[in-house]
């Protein structure tokens, strides 16, 4: 079992920066891979970024590439997606979620949090 629990969500302008935080507990996760996926009403939840525990590159969506970082504290389990120069459009709720065995089904999600990028 895995307890996934994002914070760091707000209101923020447009071009302004967020970090959120997904804090991980339960079972050892050195092999997985992290995932943060985002979503607004009427639309499909979109992969935003992902990186594996263990190290290697990470996983960014063209929307976001050059703007987000995903990076991970292991020590404290922690992973962290850095937002910045947001635009209105990133508005929506993100979810970080573990992949237990990479191979791109994630296993494990938490309850969210609401980003709001006002222009």
């Amino acid at each position: 079992q895995v307890h996934l629990v994002e914070s760091g969500g707000g209101l923020v302008q447009a071009g302004g920066s967020l970090r959120l935080s997904c804090a991980a507990s339960g079972r050892t996760f050195r092999s997985y891979t992290m995932g943060w996926f985002r979503q607004t009403p009427g639309k499909e939840r979109e992969s935003v970024a992902a990186i594996r525990w263990s190290g290697g590159s990470a996983y960014y969506a063209d929307s976001v590439k050059g703007r987000f970082t995903v990076s991970r504290d292991n020590a404290k389990n922690t992973v962290y997606l850095h937002m910045n120069s947001l635009k209105p459009e990133d508005t929506a709720v993100y979810y970080c979620a573990a992949d237990l065995n990479s191979d791109s089904f994630y296993e494990y999600w938490g309850q969210g949090t609401q980003v709001t990028v006002a222009s």
